[in-house]
Parts: structure tokens; C-alpha cells; sequence
């Protein structure tokens, strides 16, 4: 006997049995055991998560010879036919071969027909929106008033490509990518059953690649079986898909929290020689620091959804919230310009470097501990006197003077000074910067005037117009005044990209 694919031989069969569409399920049983049946059904969502499937069980239960029911026998020969796909009054058409209007003419008047054993005769059309606008527009007629024993089911990966008309004339049922731990336990059933050993990291692994499709998980299980010899290990999952190693990523992170530009390339040189791919690399970084922003905001949530690694929560630790978002954003975009990078691995470093690049300065940092410190020590003895840094009003030269880093740093340089009376600062930002303005970055410089103060300062951001006298304007003023940049754009029709420029420090 010829060897069934896990993803066929494990098709769920009733609604019982499907996994992951609750939403769907419970409104089509309710349909059916009231006999409120519509003539016209919508199932849209990605591949692989139940469209057809759901299709085949309503058509089971629209002709069981048992009744219309949402519990179908199964035994019955029309059961039985419409789960080895030859009913004969189960008609499936894939519109993406059959786009034109003469073929979808054809199928209606072939509709006019009754059928031929069972109520009804259900269409089922895959793909839909493949079918041309003039295919379309024949069906309308007899999807909006269709002889009684006929059933439209319409499925779809892209409903936004259907024309309104025809969407109006159907009942739409979005089905949900299903999440990876509902795919894990799936597949632990099945591998129960077929009495295949595995391991629960395996599982999680092989559920997390599927990306909420249950039939990728089912096809990928098959090449890890395969691949294993008849038993699932995470070990031979990963090294089955190329998966990057989890030390590589921590390896890298953890170099960056330390500035340790030497050790973070020594790692990407590691990885370059285990042919890993970058593109997917930089995906798991990403990942990686979704995680790390997650055990920063809700470490007790995190703790629940089954536990926190240590070396995960040292990371969380170890970093500053504002660079991890940072990093994210670096990793993110270093995956969309790996395709005009030299190579893949000269762009997967740049985003790398780009990191320690544009991270918080450890010195910074250092130096802020440093300086408050200092200045405790300077302070009076006397309860509740403090000390009053100078200021001069020069507030460009005060921005670029802060212990600060990241994004806090770019909003003290991108804001322009608009009130100073010794106890408030209000600040106004251009609506170009406005992302700067966020509460924790105001927050971040907010304790760095308070540093530099040696008192509690109240601090005011609001967006709008400023006159040009911020840090970054004066920074790119000199850049504009300077003789060798004006000689570039004059005889070689150079550009200055202002967002560039950072003053000096």
C-alpha cells in the first residue's frame, strides 16, 4: 500500500476535528442544525488553514444521507465519496486554470441540472479571485438567485481582489492563521497516533516555521520524520531547515550591550562559515528582541507563557528598552536592503555595526553615573537647597553638552529652545520629528536636565514650527558653510542630506 502524506491522511473530516476556527465553526453548525442556509459561502485566509477542508465537511453535512446536520456520519456512502473526492455532486474548480468566461459559462448551465444523489449540488471554486472580470460578471446573475439545490463555495487567499458585487452576494467567513501553540499540539496528537517519537522543542519549532499554516506544519513533520529516521528531534529539525543556532543570536546581542564590535563580527564571521542565511539571520534577530522588549514591559506575563531563559532575562537586563526598540528597527530595515548591499554578508554586518553605531553610549553612560556623583558631592548640606548649573540660554550647545544617548539625544538636538525661567523648559519639535517626542524619550531627558541642573526640572515638548535654531540646524548650517562641501555640490552636483548630519559631540 502506497505511503498517505500526513497532511491528507490526517484531513480533519468533521468540525470536531478542525483545528484553529472556532469562529467559523460555530456559526456554520448553528446554520445548519437551525436550517438557516445560505446559497452562497466566502472562505478567505492564507494557504493552508482549513478553507477547502471547511468546504468539504458543509458539503458533507448538506448531503449526509443522515440529514442536513453539523455532525455528518461519515459512514454513509455519500460521506464516504465526498471524502475521497469522487461525488459526483461535489464539483471543485481551481480558477486559477479556469479564469475565462467561457469556462465559468459552461459550469452554470450545467447548473440548471438537478443533482444526481444527493439534496444539493455544491460548487466549490478555489481561488476565485484568479477568475477574470468578465467571468465575474456571468456568475452574478446565478450566484444571486441560484436554483434551490445549488451551493456556492467560494474560497479565496486574496478577497480584496473580489468585485463588491460579488462579495455582497455571499456570506464571508475569514479564517484566522492558526497560532504556533495550537499547531504544536496538533502535531503531537498525530505523532501519539502514529506512535513517531518527538520532541516538544521540535514540535514548537517546526509549528513556529509553518507560520499559522496548519498543512505546512503537516508537510514539514513528514521531512523531519524523514529526515530523523523515524523520530523528531529539535537538533535535526533545525539542521533539516537551515536554522540559525540561538547562541549565535544572544553572541551577537549580548556584543553590542557590551560594545564589542571585535566579538559581535567574530560571531557573524562563525555564522558565515555554517552558510547561514543572513536574510533569515536578521529575521531571528528580530525575533529575538521582540522577545527581549516583552521580558523588559511584562516580565511576569512572559514568566506565564512558560518561562524566562536566564540568558534572555540577563539581555533584558543588559540593554537599554530605547536601543532594543532601536536595534529592531535596524534589523527590520537591514532585511529590506540586503538585495543592494555588496553581498549578503557585508549588509548583515553594516546593520550590526549600524547598531553599536547609533547605540547609547556606554561612556555616556559611565559618565552620566560619573557626573551625578560629582555633583552629589558638590552639593550643599543644607536640607532642601540645591545647586543651579549654569545656562546661558544657548541651548544648542547645552543639547549637544547632555550625558545622553539614542533617540533622547536626537530629540534634545532636533529641538529648538522656547521658554526657560530657571524651574521649567519648554521645547518645541518640528512635525518632521515629532516620532521624537514620545514620553520615554522625554522622560530620558528629563533626568539628564536634572543631572545638569542638580534639580528637579519640569519639562514641556509640543510640536510645531521652529525658527531654525536647533542643534541639528546649527550642525547643518557649518556642514552648508563649509568650503570643501559647497566646492562638492557645485562641481559635481553633490546633495546634502540633512537627516544625516548629527553635531559634533
Amino acid at each position: 500500500m502506497s505511503y498517505q502524506v500526513l497532511a491528507r491522511k490526517w484531513r480533519p473530516r468533521n468540525f470536531e476535528s478542525l483545528v484553529g476556527q472556532e469562529h467559523v465553526v460555530r456559526a456554520l453548525r448553528h446554520a445548519l442544525d437551525e436550517k438557516r442556509l445560505h446559497h452562497a459561502y466566502l472562505f478567505s485566509g492564507t494557504r493552508g488553514v482549513g478553507k477547502t477542508t471547511l468546504a468539504r465537511i458543509l458539503a458533507k453535512s448538506l448531503n449526509c444521507e443522515t440529514g442536513i446536520s453539523s455532525h455528518p456520519c461519515g459512514k454513509c456512502s455519500t460521506c464516504v465519496e465526498i471524502d475521497a473526492g469522487r461525488y459526483v455532486d461535489l464539483i471543485e474548480v481551481d480558477a486559477a486554470t479556469n479564469t475565462k468566461v467561457d469556462e465559468m459559462r459552461q459550469l452554470l448551465e450545467n447548473a440548471v441540472y438537478a443533482p444526481s444523489r444527493g439534496r444539493f449540488k455544491v460548487y466549490v471554486i478555489d481561488e476565485v479571485h484568479m477568475l477574470s472580470t468578465s467571468a465575474f460578471n456571468a456568475m452574478l446573475k446565478t450566484l444571486e438567485e441560484p436554483p434551490e439545490h445549488i451551493k456556492f463555495i467560494l474560497a479565496t487567499t486574496d478577497p480584496q481582489k473580489i468585485p463588491v458585487t460579488v462579495l455582497s452576494r455571499c456570506l464571508q467567513f475569514n479564517l484566522k492563521q492558526m497560532p504556533s501553540p495550537a499547531i504544536a499540539t496538533h502535531l503531537a496528537r498525530i505523532l501519539a497516533e502514529e506512535k513517531i517519537s518527538a520532541e516538544e522543542g521540535a514540535l514548537k519549532f517546526l509549528a513556529d516555521c509553518a507560520r499559522g499554516s496548519m498543512r505546512d506544519a503537516l508537510s514539514l513533520l513528514d521531512q523531519a520524520i524523514a529526515h530523523g529516521g523515524g523520530k523528531v528531534t529539535e537538533k535535526d529539525a533545525r539542521a533539516m531547515l537551515g536554522a540559525i543556532d540561538d547562541a549565535y543570536l544572544y553572541t551577537i546581542l549580548e556584543c553590542v550591550a557590551r560594545r564589542d564590535a571585535k566579538g559581535m563580527l567574530a560571531a557573524a564571521e562563525e555564522m558565515r562559515s555554517h552558510s547561514v542565511a543572513f536574510d533569515s539571520a536578521l529575521q531571528d534577530i528580530g525575533s529575538l528582541l521582540h522577545r527581549v522588549a516583552l521580558a523588559q514591559a511584562a516580565p511576569g506575563a512572559f514568566d506565564a507563557a512558560g518561562g524566562l531563559p536566564e540568558r534572555l532575562a540577563a539581555m533584558a537586563k543588559a540593554l537599554d528598552p530605547e536601543d532594543v526598540q532601536l536595534f529592531y528597527q535596524i534589523a527590520i530595515h537591514g532585511r529590506q536592503d540586503l538585495p543592494f548591499a555588496p553581498d549578503d554578508f557585508a549588509g548583515f554586518t553594516m546593520a550590526l555595526l549600524r547598531m553599536l553605531a547609533f547605540a547609547t553610549s556606554a561612556e555616556g553612560a559611565a559618565e552620566r553615573v560619573k557626573s551625578g556623583a560629582e555633583k552629589r558631592a558638590e552639593a550643599p548640606s543644607a536640607p532642601g537647597t540645591q545647586r543651579q548649573a549654569g545656562f546661558d540660554g544657548d541651548w544648542p550647545k547645552l543639547a549637544n553638552a547632555l550625558s545622553l544617548g539614542g533617540v533622547a539625544k536626537q530629540l534634545a538636538q532636533a529641538s529648538e529652545l522656547q521658554r526657560f525661567d530657571g524651574d521649567s523648559l519648554e521645547l518645541c519639535v518640528p512635525p518632521a520629528a515629532k516620532h521624537l517626542a514620545e514620553k520615554s524619550f522625554q522622560d530620558k531627558l528629563r533626568g539628564a536636565l536634572q543631572e545638569h541642573f542638580g534639580k528637579p526640572v519640569r519639562l514641556t515638548v509640543r510640536v510645531g514650527d521652529t525658527g531654525g535654531n536647533t542643534a541639528r540646524d546649527r550642525a547643518a548650517a557649518a556642514i552648508s558653510q563649509d568650503a570643501f562641501v559647497r566646492d562638492l555640490v557645485e562641481n559635481f552636483d553633490a546633495t546634502i542630506v540633512e537627516s544625516s548630519i548629527k553635531p559634533a559631540q
